[in-house]
Parts: structure tokens; C-alpha cells; sequence
């Protein structure tokens, strides 16, 4: 039985932050960070069946071309990450009367729609890419037992190119999903590791009135490169996702509309039109 401490409850049966109950998502989730993303998504449903909002995890769950899906929104960052998955998690895997593991356990695919910015000047603004790896360097996994699922080799690989300071964590490389890869490619979509940090401005090698410990950084990782496979993007959410899912036994992948160019400086002129880009896309590939 988990304690009340662990597994908090409202008072009415719903997980704590997410306000939600069981059967009030599908096995099909989508992911965005902002709030107001969801009903940019579910706009294009046949229908909605339930909407529930506390804080910054907006739900909804509905059906598009007969597909039911769910969406929420996460916030920023690893942190809302861990709060999510969690909690997900603990809707379809544990019994919240009793307050124990289910000896059958569901799996969940869980997509990410998200925005990004690109650090190769040939992956260009508008443009989609999928997550093959996420490249954690936040910490926050480092709370679980990781070791059996961490791509060791390419860690220490990325520590060695970039010259990691591990005073900062050592970094954790996670696979995506490779079935819902093959269900979401196609040959337009770009595919790498996409990075995962902490924050959006000093972890992610901006200076505003702040010197930051390593400014190469971001050229250090535009360069890396393990087997042909680059780093493509930078972000906030993926290697959090990819690890979390893969202890808990859930399908996870990350698709990401590029809005900006960090090595060209370029910013997208319409990103809206970009991320309702991937949105159409992705739905559609979903649905089939």
C-alpha cells in the first residue's frame, strides 16, 4: 500500500496535481508545454468528451477521425516532467482505492508536440524534428535507478568530445520509442538527439547580464557526433520524458517544430504556422 504522503489524492479520488481520475485519459497522449496549445490541437476533433484544468495541466480528451486521444499540457521544464509522468502513470498502473501496484500494467505512447530551436545551420526554421535520442542534462532522472537504460557508450562519448564538467551531473542519453518513430517518419523530418536542459537561459548557453561556466558549449554540441547521428535541437522536456517512459514501461517520442536557428540566428517569421504544421501532420499519422 503507498502511503497518502506519497501518492496524494484530492478529495475527490483525483491525483493531485493533474485533477484527473482513471478512464478520464486514453492510451494515446499527446504532450505540449503551453496551455493554450491544447485547444490548438483539439480544435480539429470530432469531438470532445472531457476538459479538466488545474495549475498549468490543462486536459483534454477526445476523438479525432475515430482515434481517442488525450492532450495535456506539461509547463516548462523536467521538473513538470516528473510531475506528469508520474501521475499519468499512477492513473492506468496503480489502484487508487487500494493504493497498490496493478499486476497488470498498461503502456501508455506518449508524444511530445513541441517547439525548438535548431543547433545545425542546415536543419532550418519550419522545419520538424524527431527525437531519436534524448540527451538529459538536467539531473532530475539522476533521482531514479537509471543505469539499465541509459546508452552508456554514447554518454561517455558526448563527456569526451565536449569536455563535460561533471561537477554539473553526468549526462544521460535515452532512446525514443522506435514504434512510434516508424509510425510518425517521413523522409522531410529531420532525426537526431535532442538535448535536454534545465532552464532556457544560462543551461541553454544564453548571456543576458549573467557569464555562463562553459560559453563554447553550444558549439561543442553543434559538433558532437556519435555514428552519424548529431545533436539536432535544444529544449526542455524530452530527456525526461524518454527516461521516466522507459522505466515505467511506456512508448514515448518527441517531434519538434524548429522556430528558430541557433547557428544562423534566424528566427521563424510565422512559428504559429509552423507548430499547426506539425500539428496537422502528426494528428494524421496518429489517426492512421
Amino acid at each position: 500500500m503507498i502511503p497518502s504522503s506519497e501518492l496524494i489524492l484530492n478529495p475527490d479520488g483525483s491525483v493531485y496535481h493533474l485533477n484527473l481520475k482513471p478512464g478520464q485519459i486514453a492510451n494515446d497522449i499527446i504532450f505540449v508545454g503551453d496551455q493554450n496549445r491544447v485547444e490548438k490541437i483539439t480544435q480539429h476533433f470530432d469531438s470532445i468528451e472531457f476538459s479538466q484544468q488545474k495549475r498549468e495541466f490543462k486536459t483534454q480528451t477526445g476523438v479525432y477521425k475515430g482515434k481517442r486521444l488525450t492532450v495535456i499540457s506539461t509547463g516548462i521544464g523536467p521538473d513538470n516532467i516528473d510531475i506528469v509522468m508520474n501521475e499519468l502513470d499512477a492513473l492506468v498502473n496503480i489502484d487508487l482505492e487500494t493504493r497498490a501496484i496493478k499486476k497488470e500494467l498498461t503502456s501508455l505512447n506518449i508524444i511530445r508536440f513541441g517547439t525548438s530551436g535548431s543547433l545545425q545551420k542546415d536543419i532550418p526554421v519550419d522545419s520538424i524534428v524527431m527525437s531519436q535520442y534524448g540527451l538529459g542534462l538536467d539531473n532530475m532522472l539522476r533521482s531514479y535507478l537509471i543505469d539499465a537504460i541509459c546508452e552508456t557508450e554514447i554518454e561517455d562519448a558526448f563527456i569526451a568530445q565536449t569536455n563535460w564538467d561533471l561537477r554539473k551531473g553526468r549526462p544521460y542519453i535515452i532512446k525514443g520509442s522506435e514504434s512510434l518513430a516508424q509510425k510518425l517518419d517521413s523522409p522531410h523530418i529531420y532525426k537526431g538527439f535532442t538535448g535536454t536542459v534545465g532552464g532556457f537561459y544560462g543551461p541553454q548557453g544564453r548571456v543576458l547580464r549573467l557569464g555562463i561556466q562553459d560559453s563554447e558549449l553550444n558549439r561543442k554540441m553543434d559538433a558532437f557526433e556519435y555514428k552519424g547521428i548529431r545533436i539536432t535541437n535544444l529544449e526542455m522536456e524530452t530527456g525526461a520524458i524518454y527516461g521516466l517512459g522507459k522505466l515505467m514501461g511506456h512508448e514515448c517520442l518527441s517531434l519538434n517544430a524548429i522556430i528558430a536557428n541557433r547557428a544562423t540566428g534566424i528566427f521563424s517569421e510565422n512559428p504559429y504556422q509552423a507548430v499547426n504544421a506539425l500539428i496537422e501532420y502528426a494528428l494524421d499519422k496518429l489517426a492512421n
